[in-house]
């Protein structure tokens, strides 16, 4: 806040003179703050989801990825308009993964428990941002990608989502099935 301004005498008495008869309003917003559902899921469980899903990203394997323009790939089952729509920022990402700074062991890892949380949390789109950097995990996040089964489609993110910084994907989900009862 900037600093206050004194007021003249005269501003003070106009002040006073325009407030009686006036009372102070009693401070009645209450903020509810919503229950948080959190599963506690074990340690062992989320490890082992990382491991299985990060099993499927090989540094030989090179997928035949489209060179021209920008980074995208779809499932053969999949509809290229989903593409489309990823492209035109139809589809917001709902969890996002920054690998910045990490080593291409630590970056497959986290895909792999990326996938694994879309699963789980049945979130349909993400955010995979790579920077810049010296190009090495940009060059190889989306030939991981391409390899995972899970993996519907991705495309180069929107301006508005990271540009060629970043990539968004579609990750193919269970199912939403309500939890049976006793």
């Amino acid at each position: 806040m900037s600093k206050k301004i004194p007021l003249s005498p005269d501003d003070q008495a106009l002040f006073r003179q325009l407030m009686t008869g006036t009372r102070q309003l009693k401070q009645d917003t209450f903020v509810h703050k919503a229950p948080v559902k959190t599963r506690h899921i074990p340690v062992k469980r989320l490890l082992s989801e990382q491991a299985d899903n990060s099993h499927y990203f090989s540094d030989e394997f090179q997928p035949l990825l489209s060179t021209e323009g920008a980074t995208r790939y779809v499932r053969a089952d999949v509809s290229h308009f989903e593409l489309k729509k990823l492209r035109r920022g139809d589809y917001t990402p709902e969890i996002f993964l920054d690998l910045h700074g990490l080593t291409q062991q630590q970056a497959k890892q986290e895909l792999g428990a990326l996938i694994a949380a879309c699963r789980r949390e049945h979130l349909f789109c993400a955010s995979v941002m790579t920077g810049h950097g010296k190009h090495i995990l940009k060059q190889q996040t989306p030939l991981w990608l391409a390899q995972h089964p899970w993996v519907m489609a991705f495309h180069q993110a929107p301006k508005m989502f990271g540009g060629d910084a970043a990539l968004l994907v579609l990750i193919e989900i269970e199912e939403w099935q309500p939890p049976e009862l006793p």
